[in-house]
């Protein structure tokens, strides 16, 4: 399947905030709370004649997409770039193309598309400063053979979890990140 028919299967942004059932009220709180910064936005609407599309795998569960889809979508309304959800556990064929490190298939995958299909970047699954931070808090955890170590890692996901719906400076970081790849 090419990029163009992957972005035709997509569900619609509406569709998908409608069937979600997990970090949804988290996810539109990100949403209603986060603007771009005026001059992202002038920036971003560079972006217009190029009628770029997007293909995000995600999944509703998922702690990631609960923050960064609603930072890409406040893009695409800034760049008028049409967006499609893909769900990743039902789209492996699509997903394994798109793994992080080879190996992993972790979401959100932003694939950024122009009108004949082609891949014009691709973004994901967190932005390098909030990967640095998590790979930084789970190296402090104890080793996984520790009795703790199930509890301090749970605890450590949901402290994370609240700075995705609370922290404004993480918003912008991945907006920054994903206007990187777009604004090359």
């Amino acid at each position: 399947m090419n990029l163009n028919d992957w972005f035709e299967k997509g569900m619609s942004v509406n569709e998908y905030i409608g069937a979600m059932t997990r970090n949804k009220e988290q996810m539109l709180s990100i949403y209603e709370k986060f603007a771009l910064k005026e001059e992202d936005t002038v920036r971003l609407e560079t972006l217009k004649p190029r009628k770029l599309r997007a293909i995000v795998l995600t999944e509703d569960w998922c702690g990631d997409a609960m923050l960064n889809n609603p930072v890409l979508l406040r893009i695409a309304e800034a760049a008028d770039m049409e967006v499609r959800m893909v769900l990743r556990d039902q789209n492996l064929e699509l997903m394994d193309q798109y793994l992080t490190n080879g190996t992993s298939r972790a979401i959100p995958i932003f694939i950024f598309i122009d009108q004949e299909g082609n891949e014009v970047g691709v973004w994901g699954p967190r932005a390098p400063e909030v990967q640095a931070r998590v790979e930084r808090e789970r190296a402090a955890l104890p080793d996984k053979d520790a009795e703790d170590f199930q509890e301090k890692q749970l605890a450590l996901y949901k402290q994370l979890a609240a700075s995705y719906q609370t922290d404004a400076s993480i918003w912008q970081t991945v907006a920054n990140s994903i206007m990187a790849v777009l604004l090359k």
